[in-house]
């Protein structure tokens, strides 16, 4: 019975350590917001065999494309945003994805605001990674994913003349929040928090047979 007990409490802190690895290393997230306060958009952040996929979905964002990058330090200060440095550039490139010298980590694709100001882009940041490294983006000063007033033009040093910024959000370790309550989007700590409370009943129930026989 010792060896039930045993195998439970071990079980338990496995899941538990496993929920917490697995927000670190399942992905990150950002949450954007305008110069107001108000959240514009999320961005979700995937590693891929190439880099770091980064998915942006924005609202209220003008009609026409706007530049969006990772960039080098994660702090959004209002109302201008310069607080995240500039793009996140480890690699001491130029910027631009038609640069012949560059491109820049975390150079990505314009996002395209249709006429409702609706827009979404998936980028991947070249050579970026969520895990350690020379090209982390959790490194002493993380990162952010900053949208801006004007079209990127992929290749003029250091910003494709994108203009002022006008939404913000810091990297976080982690998936988005969930909102939805469909099966499909019950995050793998919600999973892990089940069998945690399985394994702990396991323990309990062989706690009592221990008493029962004592």
């Amino acid at each position: 019975m010792k060896r039930s007990i045993f195998i439970a409490v071990i079980a338990v802190l496995a899941l538990a350590a496993g929920s917490q690895a697995m927000a670190q290393t399942s992905g990150a997230h950002a949450i954007l917001k305008d110069k107001d306060g108000k959240t514009v958009g999320t961005a979700t952040l995937m590693q891929a065999a190439a880099g770091v996929q980064v998915v942006v979905t924005a609202e209220g964002l003008t009609p026409g494309a706007h530049g969006f990058h990772v960039h080098a330090v994660g702090t959004c200060t209002p109302p201008d945003f310069t607080s995240a440095g500039g793009h996140f550039n480890p690699d001491g490139k130029q910027h631009g994805l038609q640069n012949p010298a560059g491109a820049h980590v975390g150079d990505m694709p314009n996002l395209v605001a249709n006429a409702a100001g609706k827009a979404s882009v998936t980028g991947v940041a070249q050579r970026a990674t969520l895990a350690a490294g020379a090209t982390s983006l959790f490194d002493a000063d993380g990162s952010a994913v900053v949208i801006h007033a004007s079209p990127d033009d992929d290749k003029t040093d250091p910003t494709g003349n994108s203009g002022g910024r006008v939404a913000c959000g810091v990297v976080i370790a982690g998936q988005l929040p969930v909102t939805s309550t469909a099966p499909d989007a019950i995050p793998f700590i919600g999973i892990a928090a089940v069998g945690a409370a399985f394994a702990l009943g396991v323990l309990a129930i062989a706690w009592r047979r221990t008493r029962a026989t004592t």
